[in-house]
């Protein structure tokens, strides 16, 4: 599953004392921990399907750390979740009705069942969730939308890069697509924002 429940927070370093540590040539790079690259206080999260083991009381107030590994949301209860990138199908800065958000969309397949058949022809298999991230303050969601990218592209999907080699004869013409002109009160939608940020590169860029 996408979505995996810890009770402690994985081990990480900032940015810093990363950078600290590259300067000093460790024995090992392997052994550096992940960077934190943003921890956010006071968010809330909803998961859709939620999880049974996963109350509204752990979903309601805790952290968000965006850690080059996972994606982690600890709860003000103690008890918290993790997210590795690849999991992450798309993730955007959202104005729907639930307020300003990450939104993410989870692959939730499950590995180790992946190939046991349905009990019955009726019952349904999701294998999508979907994740958002509402900061109390929602002036921090650009900084926790760069940050996740950033993180995500470490991680790239080692099926895309085959995708690509299949399609190494494809020709797209520019002329085809219309760039976007809107002013500051329009927006593009969850899906464009995401592939507007890929296609101007305007990735996080920590260096």
């Amino acid at each position: 599953m996408a979505v995996v429940l810890i009770d402690a927070l994985p081990k990480y370093i900032s940015a810093e004392e990363h950078r600290n540590l590259v300067a000093s040539t460790p024995a090992s790079f392997s052994d550096i921990p992940p960077v934190l690259r943003h921890k956010e206080d006071n968010v809330s999260i909803t998961l859709d399907p939620p999880l049974d083991t996963f109350s509204a009381e752990d979903a309601a107030n805790g952290s968000l750390y965006v850690i080059e590994s996972h994606l982690v949301f600890m709860s003000a209860t103690g008890r918290g979740f993790q997210v590795e990138y690849p999991r992450i199908t798309l993730h955007a800065i959202s104005r729907g009705e639930k307020g300003p958000s990450i939104y993410c969309q989870l692959d939730d397949t499950v590995d180790a069942n992946a190939n046991a058949e349905p009990q019955n022809d009726e019952e349904e298999v999701s294998d999508m969730r979907e994740l958002s991230i509402l900061p109390k303050d929602p002036s921090f969601l650009e900084s926790i939308f760069e940050a996740l990218s950033y993180c995500a592209s470490l991680h790239p999907d080692p099926g895309a890069e085959d995708e690509m080699d299949d399609d190494d004869d494809a020709f797209v013409d520019p002329e085809e697509f219309e760039t976007f002109n809107g002013d500051h009160d329009q927006e593009l939608s969850e899906v464009g924002r995401v592939r507007s940020d890929f296609l101007n590169n305007s990735r996080f860029a920590p260096y």
